[in-house]
């Protein structure tokens, strides 16, 4: 089993969850996520993001491998959802700060 920093576990089962509150809280209230070419900037376009994905997609993510170095997580996980090509391995690159997620970029 891997292990994941607790913050980013905290986010795995939040995203699992659909909970997109919960997802929100994960990140620092000024942070960013970047998905599918778009910004999303504050707890509220954050939520909202969260919120839009779950309805679309219903994914779930299954964690891989975790690369961590100074402040800065790659996890890999295969993501399963509603969605062509599902499964898909996808990169969630986590700048993590003390007070939770700063920044969080997901590629494939």
């Amino acid at each position: 089993m891997i292990q994941l920093p607790d913050t980013v576990a905290a986010y795995v089962r939040a995203a699992n969850d659909q909970d997109a509150a919960r997802i929100a809280g994960c990140i620092v209230p000024d942070g960013t996520v970047r998905d599918e070419g778009k910004l999303h900037h504050g707890s509220e376009a954050i939520a909202a993001w969260a919120r839009e994905t779950a309805t679309r997609y219903q994914s779930t993510i299954a964690p891989v491998a975790i690369d961590e170095a100074a402040g800065q997580c790659t996890l890999t996980a295969t993501v399963s959802g509603n969605f062509p090509g599902s499964p898909a391995t996808l990169a969630f690159h986590f700048n993590l700060r003390a007070d939770g997620i700063a920044a969080l970029e997901i590629s494939a």
